[in-house]
């Protein structure tokens, strides 16, 4: 009778344990989920504003017309690849962006007169902010998967992991030109 009531116990024990580990897992599946979403609401806000930017740039003759369509482009590439969920292409797209974004930047603080256009400044503003917190987004969700990754290779988590289908997330990585320093010279000589 004792060692039935013991064996209950330590098979009720390790049932808890089990249910406690995949409410954790299923938690940090859904925490992705979130941080994703709130990467993706900016960076729709982002593709929102860029083509405001872009026609307001249009409207300057002397502006560089590939900057824009370098822009236009990788803006179209970015949500192709957020609607199809390919968070890989989505980082590569995004990269592309950016480069274009900074060509922009550079144009505008090259001619005085687009320097100098209040709506261009206000557009870039809004713009230089969504860029600020899609990277505290962006490291926010890179965190999450992170900890989601190691948790369903960890013992005993990588049980309940495989019994349960838990998979690895993708970071969400930007091109290696995202982490080198920025060449001032080159941007400002275009």
């Amino acid at each position: 009778m004792l060692t039935s009531f013991i064996w209950l116990a330590a098979a009720l024990a390790l049932l808890a344990y089990a249910i406690i580990i995949y409410n954790g897992l299923v938690n940090l599946k859904h925490a992705i989920g979130k941080a994703w979403s709130n990467i993706d609401v900016l960076l729709k806000q982002r593709h929102d504003e860029l083509p405001k930017l872009v026609e307001t740039c249009r409207q300057h003759m002397q502006f560089e017309r590939s900057a824009l369509e370098q822009v236009m482009a990788a803006r179209a590439g970015s949500q192709q690849a957020r609607e199809a969920g390919d968070i890989r292409a989505v980082g590569q797209a995004e990269s592309r962006l950016r480069g274009g974004l900074g060509s922009i930047i550079a144009t505008v603080e090259a001619y005085p007169e687009l320097k100098a256009d209040h709506s261009i400044q206000q557009l870039l503003g809004r713009i230089t902010g969504l860029e600020n917190a899609i990277a505290d987004r962006r490291e926010f969700y890179n965190e999450t998967v992170n900890l989601n990754n190691v948790r369903i290779e960890q013992f005993p988590d990588v049980l309940i992991a495989r019994l349960f289908t838990f998979r690895a997330a993708e970071l969400l990585q930007f091109s290696a030109d995202e982490t080198r320093d920025v060449d001032l010279h080159a941007l400002f000589s275009r």
